[in-house]
């Protein structure tokens, strides 16, 4: 439950729980904290059992875990029915980032495995080495 609370945060709580408390009142504090939380821990399993229960045997390993939108995606992923897992190993980011930024730069790429190696890999790029002079004219009836 407390698995991201450090030791320092943990003493300053304890400290903290201490002076507004008092040392003679904390412990009921902490029974009182530990019943409403045990309470309320009864409360949503007793919820998740009726809802498994009014969902019917269709339903028998439903997790609530996976209305979480992260684990779905994730068990999705893992799942790998739509073939994404090939999608996402066909698409090389750093490849993609590689040859824009040779494009930006005007320098060509190695060809990729999929080209044929006497093909230019220039003919449809854009030619960003323009130097400034090169401008197109001004047309003051244009603006």
């Amino acid at each position: 439950m407390f698995n991201d609370i450090g030791p320092l945060e943990l003493v300053t709580l304890i400290v903290l729980a201490v002076l507004v408390f008092g040392p003679d009142k904390l412990p009921k504090v902490i029974q009182d904290v530990t019943r409403t939380i045990r309470k309320i821990r009864e409360f949503s399993e007793s919820a998740k059992q009726d809802i498994r229960q009014e969902l019917g045997p269709e339903f028998k390993d439903f997790e609530f875990e996976d209305l979480n939108p992260k684990t779905f995606i994730r068990k999705q992923l893992d799942n790998d029915e739509l073939g994404l897992k090939e999608i996402r190993n066909g698409f090389d980011l750093k490849k993609e980032m590689a040859e824009v930024t040779d494009a930006v730069h005007g320098r060509e790429s190695e060809p990729s495995a999929g080209t044929s190696s006497s093909s230019s890999s220039t003919g449809d790029r854009v030619d960003m080495t323009k130097k400034p002079d090169d401008r197109p004219p001004f047309d003051m009836d244009a603006t």
